[in-house]
């Protein structure tokens, strides 16, 4: 699998990442080490997990496999911290907090560093300066290599960004940011994309099959072993089954038909391919369906085709959106 640079930064991660959200809660530990050998075996490198996936499950699965079944040093291994589960508040960026449960990931994940530390959403309620301290704090001390944000908007991230750069050498660049990008969600495009561009911040789009809608198998009903049919996860799905959506899930569906191939591997080479990406993160049930999603590595999308795409699902971009002089 080929391999990219996060954002300017010299570390190397492979164009897709395996995704653990599903991990020690809908995924049992002989599924997850089946899906790690393929991904591994496939050239995959970067495994992104956090520390409320399963309440902590999927990090100590991904810890049970490492070594056992693949190399340490293989891997690319980044979580997250931030998510709490209070009922007066939903992210904790406060220096304690995120120091404390960095601590804890490590120990689930029984290694002495993660590669990429990501605060898993903006804190409104603690100072920015604060939160990324924690990020320093965590590189200084060997404890992660690399750090970057997850779910910013595009002033919190570029305040973020410009933040540690305002210091060279002190403060930690930050190398990338996690956010849902797919043909049915291109609202990043609007300031984060333009943020992270200019910032160099490289960019792993979560949901890059538009919460599995974009494969296709939601085109006729919701099968029964879907997401959009489990209870948990179904008000996840419902927002992309509207006719929006189905206008795109048609289009993508007729270019796979033309170039002989899937849904699938369509919608996951359109966003892979994108200005600023460096690697889709997919989640998959399974190892067959992880299998199916590695596949798009052969896969180029001709212009038109690509072109076709953006108009069919183009975000409306409008004032202050869109540069004043085209107005």
């Amino acid at each position: 699998m080929e391999q990219r640079h996060l954002g300017r930064t010299g570390l190397r991660v492979s164009r897709i990442g395996l995704g653990t959200l599903t991990w020690g809660r809908d995924t049992d530990e002989h599924d997850a080490a089946d899906q790690l050998k393929v991904f591994w075996e496939a050239g995959g490198t970067l495994v992104d997990t956090a520390d409320v996936y399963g309440g902590g499950e999927a990090e100590y699965l991904l810890g049970r496999l490492v070594e056992r079944l693949v190399p340490r040093r293989d891997l690319v291994i980044a979580t997250k911290a931030g998510s709490v589960l209070e009922a007066d508040r939903r992210f904790d960026g406060s220096r304690a907090h995120l120091l404390a449960a960095l601590d804890a990931s490590l120990d689930r994940l029984g290694t002495d560093y993660v590669d990429l530390w990501q605060i898993h959403a903006f804190d409104p309620l603690t100072p920015l300066e604060e939160t990324l301290q924690a990020l320093d704090l965590a590189v200084s001390s060997g404890r992660a290599r690399y750090a970057g944000v997850s779910n910013f908007c595009g002033w919190q991230l570029a305040k973020a960004a410009t933040w540690q750069l305002a210091a060279p050498g002190i403060r930690t660049r930050l190398a990338s940011t996690q956010m849902e990008y797919s043909l049915l969600q291109r609202g990043l495009e609007r300031e984060v994309l333009p943020a992270a561009l200019d910032l160099g911040v490289g960019l792993l789009p979560s949901s890059p099959l538009g919460r599995g809608v974009l494969t296709g198998k939601y085109r006729t009903g919701t099968p029964g072993d879907s997401r959009g049919a489990s209870e948990l996860m179904a008000a996840f799905v419902e927002p992309y089954l509207d006719e929006t959506a189905s206008r795109i899930v048609d289009a993508v569906a007729t270019a796979a038909d033309g170039l002989a191939t899937t849904p699938l591997e369509v919608a996951l080479a359109w966003v892979r391919d994108r200005p600023g990406v460096v690697a889709p993160v997919v989640g998959a049930r399974t190892a067959q369906q992880l299998t199916a999603a590695l596949s798009v590595e052969t896969l180029s999308l001709p212009d038109e085709i690509c072109q076709a795409l953006d108009d069919v699902s183009a975000p409306v971009h409008r004032y202050p959106d869109q540069d004043w002089s085209t107005l």
